[in-house]
């Protein structure tokens, strides 16, 4: 019910009365009154009134029974918005991008003169000799090429200079950067590519060779890392989410998580996913999974293949606008096969980054081979961009899990059909299909690769265009979520994605009270306001975090 100011003051008045008059009612740190809670449990139930000691939720019900039984600390009245669980972005580089914050943000930028002109500004300032930058995308230029080092080596001569691809599979190097890396003419790598033209290189490195290229660049402070933790948490709490998981994090990234929970204070909660690394195995599979605060350790993230938009993704065929392509595996087939072996009996998933078909595959029968059939390790393909008409019964067949960014849609269609072609196409960013064989699945941005914004990856979900509304009729509609769904995928299936669905991911009696408040109902608004949607407030374990 939503009341008049006047009739607000009343109530508030006999309210504060009542508090003051029953002492036989239930002590609760926190009641949330005047609410329209979606407590996204089994029966999707809604509710307007949230009692919450503890950091734990007690009770739902309407506002008048929850009022006559509980005697709050803190009253919030939400003045008949939406309540939703705490958001969970099922896949995004908490870490990565904290720690990215001193490099140079060329995320937007229209061409490669703007992506020269943004790094010349920023050089200015740059902490060192060498300029690294981020988020340039050949395909939103006019001329969708890709760039070449000769103007860095005029604007920058002998400076390296890494400016990393939005999708962080391709890297444009200047020539004092190869030099560094020990990169010539002569060099080569599997799972990778220095790209040559007539025999000289262009600076353009890719996937494996990137890698080999970039870890030449030495790391940021321990103290910066955890400064960077506290500034990003709060941007996440700005969009409402309150957990993360994690996907590729180095041994010390957890340890100076484990410091950041206990000495900076931080609250936001994270399921991180190591990265692939022989030392990483043998101490973790000794060990398992570690629980810690709000730290969860549960896993691995494991790369099958690169990028479509590099042309890195792994086909079956070649690429419908570069005849002599395939892309190419990152590791061999034994690779995969020993790790998928060593982790099925670990008690850690096994999370791959898969994109490509031919990489799809692949891991789908990897996994296949030792999950043996119907089981509940929650193993996931992480985008599962591309995959074969054939090879989609491998997720309900061995209950694998495909964790999806729905963005990701939005942002590739403009290209995607020139890289795949018509008919491969229909089974790309195929959603619904993916989410009808386990009958769940786990939701997630990809930050820094797309914007932080679950409100987004919903309205990309259950719309299929992008914030402009484009296109009118929505991109292979076919595939679009429901907002139940979506809002399933964006809490519950995310916390069921990292086994923890028991106690998060819903808002029900003995669950973390994580919550936000928001000013549009995306649930029940035109699809037209789904983007104008803001986030009040922000609440982990019933303690604000965010908002007014």
């Amino acid at each position: 019910m939503i009341f008049s100011n006047l009739q607000r003051v009343v109530v508030f008045a006999f309210m504060l009365f009542l508090f003051a008059s029953c002492s036989n009612k239930k002590n609760v740190d926190l009641l949330v009154i005047h609410a329209r809670i979606y407590s996204v449990d089994s029966s999707f139930s809604i509710a307007e009134a949230m009692a919450i000691k503890d950091g734990k939720v007690v009770q739902l019900g309407t506002t008048e029974d929850l009022l006559k039984v509980y005697q709050p600390e803190n009253l919030v009245d939400a003045e008949g918005h939406a309540v939703y669980p705490g958001l969970i972005d099922a896949h995004s580089h908490f870490t990565g991008y904290a720690t990215d914050r001193w490099k140079c943000n060329l995320i937007g930028t229209s061409s490669y003169e703007d992506v020269l002109q943004t790094l010349q500004n920023y050089a200015a300032t740059a902490p060192g000799n060498l300029l690294y930058g981020r988020g340039w995308d050949q395909n939103d230029w006019e001329v969708p090429e890709y760039p070449t080092r000769e103007k860095l080596d005029s604007l920058f001569p002998g400076r390296p200079v890494f400016l990393k691809r939005i999708d962080g599979h391709a890297a444009i190097c200047s020539s004092k950067m190869l030099e560094l890396a020990g990169v010539t003419e002569q060099s080569a790598i599997e799972g990778g590519e220095f790209v040559k033209s007539n025999g000289e290189l262009t600076g353009l490195v890719i996937d494996n060779a990137m890698h080999l290229v970039e870890k030449i660049i030495p790391g940021i402070t321990d103290e910066a890392a955890l400064k960077y933790y506290k500034e990003t948490e709060q941007e996440f709490f700005a969009e409402g989410l309150t957990g993360a998981h994690d996907p590729g994090v180095s041994d010390h990234t957890v340890t100076l998580l484990q410091q950041a929970y206990k000495t900076q204070g931080l609250k936001i909660k994270i399921f991180a996913l190591l990265s692939d690394n022989a030392a990483y195995y043998k101490k973790w599979v000794a060990s398992g999974p570690l629980r810690e605060g709000g730290l969860h350790v549960g896993g691995f993230k494991v790369y099958s293949d690169g990028a479509l938009g590099s042309r890195g993704a792994c086909l079956l065929h070649p690429y419908s606008d570069k005849a002599d392509r395939y892309g190419f595996l990152l590791s061999s087939k034994a690779h995969f096969d020993s790790l998928a072996q060593m982790l099925s009996g670990s008690g850690l998933q096994m999370c791959t980054h898969a994109i490509g078909d031919s990489a799809n595959r692949q891991i789908l029968a990897t996994y296949a081979s030792v999950l043996k059939g119907k089981n509940d390790k929650r193993w996931r393909i992480e985008h599962a961009q591309v995959v074969n008409e054939n090879d989609f019964h491998f997720f309900a067949d061995y209950n694998i899990i495909p964790s999806v960014q729905p963005t990701h849609a939005t942002s590739d269609m403009y290209w995607a059909g020139d890289r795949l072609g018509k008919e491969r196409l229909r089974n790309a960013y195929a959603y619904l299909r993916l989410l009808n064989t386990n009958g769940w699945m786990p939701l997630g941005t990809d930050f820094p690769v797309e914007y932080l914004s679950p409100i987004k990856t919903f309205f990309a979900a259950t719309e299929r265009k992008d914030s402009k509304g484009f296109p009118a009729t929505g991109f292979q509609i076919e595939n679009a979520l429901s907002r139940q769904a979506a809002l399933r995928g964006m809490t519950i299936w995310a916390a069921k994605a990292a086994f923890e669905e028991k106690e998060k991911g819903s808002l029900e009696p003995g669950k973390s009270a994580d919550f936000i408040i928001t000013d549009t109902d995306f649930m029940k608004c035109s699809s037209n306001d789904i983007l104008k949607t803001k986030v009040l407030s922000t609440y982990i374990n019933g303690d604000k975090v965010y908002g007014k």
